[in-house]
C-alpha cells in the first residue's frame, strides 16, 4: 500500500509540471511544448541555409524564421486570432494493415496535439463497424489488443452514415490514416464526401484509379510513364494458354521465369510473392485469392539488377492549385547476412522488412544514383502527383534500371528513360505510412521539418480546399515545434534553464534494434518538456562484433566503446547498423556535399509555395553533423554539462551493471536499477537464486541447468536430451541464452531432433531459424549474434492457450475464448518507484499469435502481437490480481529494483502465484511496448510523455 502512495503522490508533482493536459479522446499541450523558436533561413544564391541565432536565456537554440517582414507581421497577427481546429483522426480497417495503421494513428496523435489542435480518434473495424474510441486505445499494441471490448470501451455507431453524421458535428477536418482497403482504395473518402466533411489527402475517384495496381499501371501507361509488363488473373479465371503466351512475349522462360505476383487491391507489401513459370505463377495467384487478400491478381516481371526506391511528395500550393514537391528519394537496398536460403535470396521488399527492423534491409537518402537520375525521379513523381490528381501527399514506389538490365517495352518515348537507365513507378501509397521512422518522416527531416511540423504542413494544406476552413489558414498559428536535438553543440554546453538529457541506445547484443526503437521513442517524447534538452545518442557495436569476429574479452575495454551523438534525421532508422552508415555517410565529405547540394535545391522549391502561406513560418530541424565520442569521453562530458542519462540499451553493457557502474564512478545519474541489481537479473540462474527464499510466500522460481555452448556442439545430441529431460524432470525444454535479451533465441523443444536443428543454428552463426522448423509449429526465431557462451534449459511451462479473434465470437457475444485448464498464464508487469517502495503497474497476459513462445516483434513491434492490459475478469479475479501484485512489488524489493523494470511470469489465476521468469532492468520502451499500455491503465491514465519523465525525474532523486 505504501508504495502505491508514493507513487500517486510521484504521479501527482509530475502532472503539476507537465505541458500537457489530456482527456479520454482529446490530447492538449501548451505552444511552448510543441512550437519551437524559429530557425533562421537566409537566401544566398537561390538557395535557403539555417544559421543559428541567439535566445535571451544565454545559449543559442535552434529557429526558424525566414528573413521577411511579412511573414512575421501575419505570425504575430495569428496569434492574437488563434481558433481551435478539431482534427479526427480515423485508423483501423478490414486490410492486413490496420495494426500499421494504429501505429500511425498513434504517430499522428503524438505530433499534432497542441493548444490550438483538439484530437478525436476513430476506429474502423474489421466489418466496417465505426467507433470513438479513447486516445489510451490508440497507444495498444495491435488492435486485437481491444477488438474484443470494443463494445463496453468505445461509443459505436449503428452505422457508417451515422458515424458520418456524428463527424458532421464533432470534426472540423478528418485525417484518415487506414491503410489498405477502405483507406487508399476511396471507401472513406467516399463517405466523406457524401456528407460534405473536410478530410486531408486524395479524392475517393482518384484513390480507386490509383490504389488499383491494374488501373493505375493503365493510366500511367497513357500518361506516358514506363510501366512494368504485367498479366491480369480475375477470380477464377486463371488463363495458362494465355499466360504462357504473355511469358513468351515478354522473353521469360514457362517454366521458369521469375515473375512477382501480387494482390491488385491490397497495401504495396501484402501477399505479394515471388513465383517461377507459368504453373508456379497461377498457384500463387490462386493463394491470394483462396487467402481472401484480393479476388484480382497481378503477375508482373520480376525487376532483376534494379534498385528499388520511394519518395515522399508534398503539395504546398493554394486552394485547389496543385504545386508538389518532391522530397529527398530513398533507396532501399535489400542485404542479406550469413546463411540464407534461395527463398531469401529471392527476397522482396515486403510486409516484415517494411514495418519490423531487420538486417535484410538498408536505406539510403538520398539515394547512391547520379544526380540527374535522382532529379529525374523527382521530376516524374512530381509529373505522377498532378496528372493522377493525387492531394497533400502521397508516397511514390519505383525502380532505377541501369542500361545494363533489359527490359522490354512497346515505346522508346515513355517518361523515365535516361541516358544511364530507366526509372519505372509501381505503386501510389495514397495514405503513407506514419510511424516514427516512417519514410515521411526520414525524407522530411533531411530537408527541416520535425514530425509535428511536417503533419501539421499537411493538414493546413489540406484546410486551403476547404472555405469554411479558411479563418484557421488566416488566423492560426504554425510554429515549428522547438527542435530541441537539432543544435548538438547546444547539447553540450552548461545552461542552467534547461536540463539536459542523453538518451543512450543500441549496443552490440540482438536486441540492439529494439533499443533503437526504444531510444527514439523516448527522445520524442521527452521533447514534450521545455525544461528539457534531449540528445540522442548511439552506443556503437564493438569493432569485433561489426566485422563478425567472436568477442573474447568483449568487456576489456568498455571505456573505448563509440558513441554518436546524432542529428534529428540520422535517429530515424529501422536499425543501429543503418544509423552508423548514416553517420559515415554524412561525415564523408562528397556524399555530405551532395546531399547538402539536393537538400538545398528542395528547400528552395518548398519555399516557393510554403512562402505564400500565413500558417508555415520556418523549418525546424537543423542540418548538422553527428559527433563522434568515446564512452569514456562522452561520460566525462554528460558531467560537465550536469546531464543526466536515460538508459535504452538492452542487454549486454547497459543492462548487466556495467555502463551503470561506469556512469556511477563519474556520479552522473541515470535512469532504472543500480548496479548490483542490473548485475544479478541480467544473470537469469542468479536472478532465481535471490528469489529462491520467497516459495513460500506465493513467490516460485523454475528449475534451471545451464550448458556450454562448446560442449552442446561436441557432445552426442540424443545423450544431452536425455539427461536434460531427466534432470528437469519434464518431456519439454525451453532453451535461452544465459545472459541476453528476453527474446532472442528462446525456443520451445520437444524432442531430440529439435535441440539438434537449435544446436546446428548455433554452430552455424545464423542469424535467425525459420518459421516451422522445429516440431511444432513456430514463428520466426531470431538469435544472437554471435552466439552466446552459455544457453539455459527449464522444463517448459504449459499455459492455457487464449483465442483472441475480430471473426469468432463466444456464446457472451466477445472475441476472447479461454479453456482455462492448467489455471496459469503468462503475464507482464512493470515495476516503478523508489528503492524498496516499488509499485506495481496492472499487469498483461501476453497472447502468443504462432507457437509457444513471444518473438521479439510480438512483444515490442506495434501491429503485431497481443497484450491483454488489464487482464480479463474472466480469466483472473479482482482479488487474486492484487495477490499477484503483491508477489510482484515483493519480488522488485527484494531485488533492490528503483526506477522501473519489467518482471515477466506466470501466475496462477485462482491463487495469485507467481511464477518468475525473468527480470528485465531496461525493458523495452517502444511506441506500443506493454509498460505504455499499463501505465495507461493507472487511474489516471499516464501517457507517454508523462511516464518517460516520471522516470526521468526518478533518476534525478536517486542521485540527490
Amino acid at each position: 500500500m505504501a508504495s502505491s502512495i508514493a507513487f500517486a503522490s510521484s504521479l501527482a508533482l509530475l502532472r503539476g509540471k507537465n505541458h500537457r493536459n489530456e482527456d479520454a479522446a482529446v490530447s492538449a499541450s501548451s505552444p511552448n511544448a510543441l512550437f519551437a523558436a524559429p530557425l533562421n533561413f537566409v537566401r544566398v544564391s537561390n538557395n535557403y541555409r539555417i544559421r543559428s541565432c541567439s535566445r535571451s536565456v544565454g545559449v543559442a537554440r535552434a529557429a526558424a524564421e525566414v528573413v521577411d517582414d511579412r511573414i512575421a507581421e501575419k505570425e504575430e497577427q495569428a496569434v492574437k486570432n488563434r481558433r481551435v481546429l478539431r482534427v479526427g483522426i480515423v485508423c483501423g480497417g478490414p486490410s492486413a494493415e490496420r495494426g500499421i495503421s494504429l501505429n500511425s494513428a498513434r504517430s499522428v496523435l503524438d505530433n499534432i496535439q497542441g493548444e490550438d489542435f483538439h484530437v478525436s480518434c476513430y476506429y474502423i473495424d474489421y466489418n466496417l463497424n465505426a467507433y470513438a474510441i479513447s486516445s489510451a486505445q490508440v497507444y495498444s499494441n495491435t488492435p486485437a489488443d481491444f477488438d474484443f471490448k470494443l463494445e463496453s470501451l468505445a461509443q459505436g455507431f449503428q452505422s457508417l452514415s451515422e458515424f458520418a453524421e456524428h463527424l458532421t458535428t464533432s470534426v472540423d477536418i478528418v485525417f484518415p490514416v487506414i491503410h489498405g482497403r477502405y483507406g487508399e482504395d476511396g471507401g472513406i473518402q467516399e463517405l466523406l464526401e457524401e456528407y460534405n466533411i473536410p478530410f486531408v489527402g486524395t479524392g475517393s475517384n482518384e484513390c480507386r484509379q490509383a490504389f488499383d495496381k491494374y488501373d493505375a499501371s493503365l493510366e500511367l501507361s497513357k500518361q506516358g510513364f514506363i510501366t512494368v509488363p504485367n498479366f491480369l488473373v480475375q477470380g477464377n479465371e486463371g488463363n495458362e494458354s494465355e499466360l504462357s503466351k504473355w511469358f513468351s512475349r515478354n522473353q521469360l522462360d514457362p517454366y521458369s521465369g521469375k515473375v512477382v505476383v501480387k494482390p491488385v487491391r491490397a497495401g504495396s507489401s501484402i501477399g505479394v510473392k515471388v513465383a517461377y513459370g507459368v504453373l508456379d505463377s497461377l498457384t500463387k495467384a490462386d493463394e491470394i485469392i483462396s487467402e481472401g487478400i484480393d479476388d484480382k491478381v497481378l503477375i508482373e516481371i520480376f525487376l532483376e539488377g534494379g534498385s528499388e526506391l520511394t519518395a515522399i511528395v508534398l503539395d504546398v500550393g493554394s486552394g485547389l492549385d496543385c504545386h508538389p514537391v518532391v522530397l529527398l528519394p530513398t533507396e532501399v537496398e535489400l542485404q542479406f547476412h550469413g546463411s540464407v536460403d534461395i527463398t531469401e535470396k529471392d527476397a522482396i521488399f515486403n510486409y516484415r522488412r517494411k514495418y519490423l527492423p531487420t538486417q535484410q534491409v538498408a536505406y539510403h537518402t538520398p539515394p547512391r544514383f547520379p544526380i540527374d537520375v535522382i532529379e529525374t525521379i523527382r521530376e516524374g513523381v512530381s509529373l505522377l502527383f498532378q496528372r493522377l490528381g493525387l492531394r497533400d501527399f502521397a508516397r511514390i514506389d519505383g525502380w532505377f534500371l541501369p542500361n545494363s538490365v533489359h527490359m522490354s517495352s512497346s515505346s522508346e518515348s515513355k517518361f523515365g528513360r535516361t541516358e544511364l537507365g530507366n526509372i519505372i513507378f509501381t505503386d501510389i501509397n495514397l495514405i503513407s505510412g506514419m510511424e516514427q521512422t516512417s519514410f515521411l518522416f526520414q525524407q522530411s527531416s533531411k530537408v527541416g521539418f520535425s514530425h509535428s511540423n511536417i503533419l501539421r504542413t499537411i493538414i493546413y494544406r489540406a484546410c486551403l480546399r476547404f472555405p469554411n476552413l479558411a479563418s484557421f489558414n488566416s488566423g492560426s498559428s504554425h510554429l515549428p515545434r522547438r527542435a530541441k536535438s537539432a543544435q548538438i553543440s547546444e547539447a553540450f554546453s552548461i545552461n542552467e534553464s534547461t536540463r539536459k538529457v542523453f538518451v543512450i541506445f543500441g549496443g552490440d547484443t540482438s536486441e540492439r534494434q529494439v533499443s533503437l526503437m526504444s531510444g527514439t521513442n523516448v527522445w520524442l517524447n521527452l521533447q514534450a518538456f521545455d525544461d528539457l534538452e534531449v540528445t540522442p545518442c548511439l552506443l556503437a557495436p564493438t569493432s569485433e562484433f561489426v566485422s563478425g569476429v567472436d568477442l573474447n574479452n568483449k568487456e576489456s575495454d568498455v571505456s573505448s566503446r563509440t558513441v554518436w551523438s546524432l542529428p534529428y534525421s540520422l535517429v530515424l532508422r529501422h536499425t543501429t547498423e543503418e544509423v552508423i552508415a548514416a553517420c559515415m555517410e554524412a561525415i564523408e565529405p562528397a556524399r555530405a556535399a551532395l546531399t547538402s547540394q539536393l537538400r538545398n535545391k528542395v528547400i528552395d522549391n518548398l519555399m516557393e509555395g510554403l512562402t505564400k502561406h500565413c500558417w508555415f513560418t520556418g523549418f525546424d530541424i537543423a542540418d548538422e553533423p553527428p559527433r563522434r565520442f568515446s564512452l569514456e569521453q562522452w561520460i566525462k562530458l554528460a558531467k560537465e554539462v550536469q546531464a543526466t542519462i536515460f538508459i535504452a540499451v538492452h542487454g549486454g553493457i547497459g543492462e548487466d551493471g556495467t555502463l551503470q557502474s561506469l556512469l556511477e564512478a563519474e556520479r552522473v545519474p541515470y535512469t532504472g536499477p543500480g548496479v548490483i541489481s542490473s548485475k544479478t537479473c541480467m544473470d537469469k540462474v542468479a536472478t532465481s537464486l535471490a528469489l529462491n527464499h520467497l516459495a513460500t510466500l506465493g513467490v516460485l522460481t523454475i528449475n534451471k541447468d545451464v550448458w556450454r555452448k562448446e560442449d552442446l556442439i561436441k557432445m552426442p545430441i540424443l545423450g544431452i536430451w536425455h539427461d536434460l529431460t531427466s534432470k528437469l524432470q519434464c518431456e519439454t525444454l525451453c532453451i535461452k541464452p544465459a545472459r541476453d535479451g528476453c527474446s532472442t533465441g528462446v525456443a520451445r523443444l520437444c524432442c531430440a531432433e529439435d535441440l539438434d536443428v537449435y544446436v546446428k543454428a548455433l554452430d552455424d552463426c545464423l542469424l535467425r531459424i525459420p518459421s516451422n522448423s522445429l516440431s511444432k509449429a513456430h514463428g520466426m526465431i531470431e538469435m544472437p549474434n554471435p552466439p552466446p557462451d552459455q544457453l539455459i534449459f527449464e522444463p517448459f511451462i504449459e499455459t492455457d492457450e487464449i483465442i483472441v479473434s475480430s471473426k469468432s465470437m463466444n456464446e457472451n457475444g466477445h472475441h476472447l475464448m479461454w479453456k482455462g485448464r492448467s489455471r496459469w498464464v503468462e503475464i507482464t508487469v512493470g515495476v516503478i518507484g523508489k528503492r524498496g517502495s516499488m509499485h506495481s503497474l496492472s499487469p498483461s497476459i501476453t497472447v502468443k499469435e504462432t507457437g509457444d513462445i513471444l518473438s521479439l516483434e510480438e512483444k515490442f513491434q506495434g501491429g503485431t502481437g497481443i497484450n491483454l492490459t488489464p487482464p480479463p475478469l474472466s480469466i483472473i479475479s479482482k482479488e487474486a490480481l492484487e495477490r499477484c501484485k503483491e508477489y510482484i512489488e515483493l519480488i522488485a524489493n527484494t531485488l533492490q529494483l528503483e526506477g522501473f523494470s519489467r518482471i515477466d511470469a506466470f501466475v496462477n489465476v485462482d491463487s495469485g502465484e507467481v511464477l518468475i521468469i525473468e527480470v528485465n532492468t531496461v525493458p523495452g520502451m517502444t511506441p506500443s511496448t506493454v509498460l505504455i499500455h499499463q501505465a495507461l491503465s493507472e487511474q489516471p491514465p499516464m501517457y507517454p510523455h508523462q511516464f518517460f519523465r516520471m522516470l526521468l525525474d526518478l533518476a534525478s532523486e536517486g542521485s540527490t
